[in-house]
């Protein structure tokens, strides 16, 4: 078990460096395994943090792009294990590099949770997202988490109330990430006012740095969200970029819109 986290690091640097982080979405295996792998390595240049989708047969939580490329992963006979296989190659490229699998509860329990945390830390993963994990879940999750490494990090929605936010911030490791909006993930135009009273609320609960995510889509919300968290979440605008992009393009596509959100 590595002795400090790759998300502690990541978020040391850049506190350091005065700025806050972007972290895409990408769904394993989209738009095919091979191509997700070529745009994964290449979001180590541009981004601070990956969050890897395991691909779901219903994605509860998710909108219409997430479900699509979800749908197209699982055709590509995408599971679990490929994520897993997926990370171990990463590691090959960049072993300092934070990453994370946001993933339904099924997924993991169908799997073994010991299990996975156990070959998730060898193989070189840092954080955990589960949007329908049971709150009454997240002491005992938390707890395997820990043992193995690997920071679980909580959802938290504007109508989150104060106590479910004060027992998500103590079971939380890494950040946690702060749904901008109620409803389901997807590119909007403009983000809900709601969400910096939120960002407040969770400060008050913990010294974990907070992310906004569901709804980023432009330069603009990712300086608006910068003002009051401490990075922005990219998805539903991020995969809709690569499914945009030509064949064989996709990598470009999707470095080109990461240099627009950063300006770099």
């Amino acid at each position: 078990m590595s002795v400090e986290n790759r998300i502690d690091k990541r978020f040391q640097q850049v506190t350091e460096e005065g700025r806050s982080v972007l972290v895409p979405y990408l769904t394993v295996g989209y738009p095919d395994v091979s191509s997700s792998f070529e745009i994964a390595k290449a979001t180590f240049k541009y981004a601070d943090i990956l969050e890897l989708g395991i691909p779901f047969s219903d994605p509860l939580a998710d909108g219409p792009t997430i479900q699509m490329t979800s749908y197209k992963a699982l055709q590509n006979n995408v599971n679990l294990k490929t994520a897993l296989k997926f990370v171990k190659d990463l590691r090959v490229s960049d072993n300092t590099f934070p990453l994370v699998f946001m993933g339904y509860y099924n997924s993991f329990f169908k799997y073994g949770l010991s299990k996975f945390l156990v070959d998730a830390n060898r193989l070189g993963l840092d954080g955990l997202i589960i949007p329908d994990l049971p709150m009454e879940e997240s002491r005992e999750v938390s707890a395997e988490c820990s043992k193995n490494g690997i920071h679980l990090i909580p959802l938290l929605a504007p109508t989150s109330t104060d106590e479910r936010i004060k027992l998500a911030c103590q079971y939380a490791g890494g950040f946690v990430y702060c749904v901008s909006v109620t409803g389901v993930t997807g590119a909007r135009s403009g983000l809900s006012s709601n969400v910096e009273d939120l960002v407040r609320r969770i400060k008050k609960h913990t010294q974990l740095p907070v992310l906004v995510g569901f709804g980023v889509s432009t330069r603009a919300d990712v300086e608006y969200i910068e003002r009051f968290a401490d990075g922005a979440v990219v998805g539903s605008a991020f995969l809709n970029r690569i499914t945009e992009s030509d064949a064989g393009k996709e990598t470009d596509g999707a470095m080109n819109y990461l240099r627009e959100l950063t300006n770099i």
